[in-house]
């Protein structure tokens, strides 16, 4: 498939999507735009990278990913609460491999008025450079999204004040999740949130 064919395609995607008959307010309107957009420059950029797990040494064949509808009310908002007693643990990787994280803190997510803790961790890269990590699984996986689960973009704050939006419209999969050649952090049972997360990336392999 030529790049102005696949271009066209996700122009008529766009054009064709519709949101299940609901109605949203113009604020609503104008972020499921923005995400649709920022969901086919991902696919293009998955597709032509060369660093991509579609590019590399196992070749995969692309297709575009596949996506819940744009749903604003999976995006939430709440403080990052830290663990008093700041625990390393292990987290498996799907090779098998070991490796060691500190269980930061977590995120409240209030859905239907039931709270649910989303948990933060904090990693170490070789370089000495720390990140966090947040991934989860929920009752879509393994059947609609992928088996081991998804993970979201965190970039902690200074300020202990701080709101963050959790958006489970940008969950996406790992690269595990399209090539053998990777490997990736498997969340644990603590990581388990107990609702259908009907919004972000779903399986890309049948």
């Amino acid at each position: 498939m030529s790049k102005i064919n696949y271009l066209l395609i996700l122009l008529a995607l766009a054009v064709l999507t519709t949101s299940c008959g609901k109605k949203y307010t113009p604020e609503e309107e104008a972020y499921i735009k923005k995400v649709e957009h920022q969901r086919e420059v991902k696919n293009l950029e998955m597709m032509t990278d060369p660093n991509s797990p579609f590019n590399g040494r196992t070749k995969v064949k692309f297709h575009p990913l596949k996506y819940y509808d744009v749903d604003p009310s999976f995006v939430f908002h709440s403080k990052l609460y830290e663990y008093p007693k700041k625990d390393t643990i292990t987290i498996w990787g799907t090779k098998g491999e070991a490796r060691k994280a500190v269980r930061y803190g977590y995120l409240n997510i209030n859905y239907k008025n039931k709270i649910y803790k989303l948990n933060v961790y904090k990693n170490f890269a070789r370089n000495g450079q720390i990140y966090y990590s947040v991934w989860f699984t929920d009752r879509t996986t393994g059947k609609e999204t992928y088996g081991v689960g998804r993970y979201l973009e965190f970039e902690k704050s200074d300020d202990p004040n701080h709101i963050y939006t959790i958006d489970f419209n940008l969950a996406f999969n790992p690269y595990c999740a399209y090539s053998p050649d990777y490997t990736c952090a498997i969340p644990s049972k603590e990581d388990y949130l107990d609702f259908e997360i009907r919004a972000g990336e779903k399986k890309f392999h049948d």
